[in-house]
């Protein structure tokens, strides 16, 4: 891995970290954050972690007006013997530039890329939260700056990095959540936008997870935009079903974004020698499934809740209860497993870990 030199601005003054339970997702920020300028005459330069404080941005800067960014989102982890490990953080940034690649944005360097996240992250140890099923949250994004209204990629970008101490994303913590087959919507079609992520993607579906959340349902599930028949993903995870013993998720086509945690998943239920399917799956095979009695277990994956296991689905007014609401041994062992290796419970058997101190 290459070396990076960052300038460091530290605070004077530094903030009151909230105690572990007052932990929410998102609502604290720590004391430093890192940016970096691009220009398309001298690619990207100038990195600095710096005090965490507001951007100040032209009004045409053209992230305002077409919507040029991208970001990812990944966690930093303390260990019982006082180390802080981060998990595939490789993985996210081949996807952050996979998103660039189809948001028009220069790739950045991986390995400056991770070494920003790795030093803000050394910086700001002590805000790395210690209590059970806490961590940092690390949210990398790229924004485009330049002034300018003609509809065309920018040649002016900004990377920033930014760090919140998290509890759990959902208030059920590991407990089965309740989703809603959205019907009406769609987040996403093939050729579009939807393996990247990009912040377009979520505003387009925040109007079905408001009225989602209206009827008391965590999240919605998408199907795809031709037939409004196979499931995609729910909104803020991949998702997976057991049923009759195998395990099955839909196949990655591009409308679907690629999950870290769900690519973890497949490959430890490989490694278990459990079967595993990626293939296209629709609502009416659950619907058959579950009036059999064959469905018996659903589970979303993603990095800020790790494993979600699906207590409950409505689609079309008929509520499916699945497993009797209770958290399946499949979805249990992968939490587990890798919430294990993440906070150094369990061995890292697959070269996942990435120690910064």
């Amino acid at each position: 891995m290459k070396s990076f030199n960052f300038t460091v601005s530290e605070v004077m003054t530094k903030k009151t970290k909230p105690a572990s339970n007052q932990l929410a997702f998102g609502k604290y920020f720590t004391d430093h954050m890192f940016v970096m300028e691009y220009h398309h005459k001298k690619g990207w330069y100038d990195g600095q972690i710096v005090p965490y404080q507001p951007l100040t941005l032209d009004p045409a800067s053209m992230v305002f007006h077409y919507g040029q960014t991208v970001f990812e989102g990944l966690k930093a982890y303390a260990t019982a013997n006082g180390e802080i490990q981060l998990f595939r953080p490789e993985e996210n940034i081949k996807r952050l530039n996979r998103s660039n690649v189809r948001m028009c944005i220069p790739p950045i360097d991986p390995d400056l890329a991770l070494s920003a996240i790795k030093e803000l992250v050394k910086l700001e140890k002590d805000w790395v939260p210690k209590a059970e099923g806490t961590s940092l949250y690390i949210r990398p994004f790229i924004i485009a700056t330049e002034p300018n209204l003609g509809v065309e990629a920018a040649k002016q970008y900004k990377f920033v990095v930014i760090l919140s101490p998290v509890g759990s994303y959902y208030k059920e913590g590991i407990n089965p959540v309740k989703i809603a087959v959205e019907n009406d919507y769609i987040r996403s079609v093939e050729g579009g936008t939807g393996e990247a992520k990009t912040a377009g993607n979520y505003a387009g579906s925040l109007i079905a997870q408001e009225i989602a959340e209206k009827e008391g349902y965590a999240q919605v599930l998408w199907l795809d935009a031709h037939e409004k028949k196979y499931i995609e993903e729910v909104g803020s995870m991949n998702v997976f079903f057991k049923i009759d013993g195998e395990i099955i998720t839909p196949k990655l086509n591009g409308s679907i974004l690629p999950g870290v945690t769900r690519k973890s998943v497949i490959q430890l239920l490989e490694y278990w020698d459990l079967p595993i399917t990626e293939r296209k799956i629709s609502i009416e095979e659950i619907v058959e499934a579950h009036q059999a009695g064959h469905l018996e277990e659903a589970f979303g994956t993603g990095t800020a809740a790790v494993i979600s296991p699906i207590g409950e689905l409505n689609y079309n007014g008929e509520k499916l209860s699945i497993n009797n609401q209770k958290t399946g041994e499949i979805a249990k062992r992968l939490y587990d497993t890798i919430t294990g290796i993440q906070y150094g419970k369990i061995a890292d058997t697959f070269g996942w870990i990435n120690i910064i101190s």
